[in-house]
């Protein structure tokens, strides 16, 4: 789980992202997942996450990861954004932002058999404006193998965060997460729950390249949940 809510050069903080990435640890942890959660982490933290979660993933697990802050796509890509990151170019970008692919590929090869990805990063940020005369949103995320993506913008869409205890998204997710089993229900699910809520104002993107079910809640073995401002879960099935 990753939660950044504090970024020195926006005008204010998100509390939003914070009381999210709290509310999805603890429903996992409810569920039996052990949680591991970051908040505010900066680009070494953000790297160390990715790491520590490939190296404690087990062959034929579920993986999880949640990230909640500002993302910024540059030709094409997406990149999260650490809270201590400098950014007044493109170049910036590219080198100070975590990559979508990179973690990803790195999901990919951790040798976990379902990936799923959470993403709240589509918003006006501090940094577009300095280069930019608005701000892009996300470009689509492409999924690897046998992976789960919900993004909760349309691409090049902004989210505007209402005035309320949590996110239109993680308020459906939470719902969900509850009351369906399949992943991809709950994710399908999610993105009706946010168009109904925001008048259609929001459309959240699922994207799967899943090819079997996947229940989280099914034979929970303890292996961990991993959250870096937002959150990353993991479990054997």
């Amino acid at each position: 789980m990753i939660g950044n809510s504090a970024y020195p050069d926006a005008d204010s903080p998100l509390p939003i992202i914070t009381r999210n990435a709290e509310g999805l640890t603890n429903a996992l942890r409810e569920h039996g997942f052990l949680v591991d959660a970051i908040e505010n982490a900066t680009g070494s933290d953000m790297t160390h996450a990715v790491d520590h979660l490939r190296a404690r993933v087990h062959s034929n697990s579920t993986v999880l990861v949640y990230f909640g802050g500002y993302g910024i796509q540059s030709d094409g890509h997406n990149y999260l954004i650490p809270v201590d990151a400098k950014i007044w170019s493109e170049e910036d970008i590219r080198l100070q932002g975590l990559s979508i692919d990179h973690l990803l590929s790195q999901l990919q090869t951790s040798g976990a058999r379902v990936r799923l990805l959470v993403i709240e990063a589509s918003r006006r940020n501090p940094y577009e404006r300095r280069f930019r005369t608005y701000s892009h949103g996300l470009a689509p995320i492409q999924g690897v193998e046998n992976a789960l993506t919900l993004s909760s913008a349309a691409p090049g869409a902004i989210v505007e965060d209402p005035d309320e205890l949590h996110s239109r998204l993680m308020t459906a997710l939470l719902t969900q997460m509850d009351s369906s089993r399949g992943i991809e229900e709950v994710f399908n699910n999610t993105q009706n729950a946010v168009v109904t809520a925001s008048q259609g104002q929001q459309t959240p993107v699922v994207s799967s390249t899943l090819t079997e079910s996947v229940d989280l809640w099914a034979e929970r073995s303890g292996v961990p949940v991993f959250s870096a401002g937002s959150a990353v879960s993991g479990r054997s099935e």
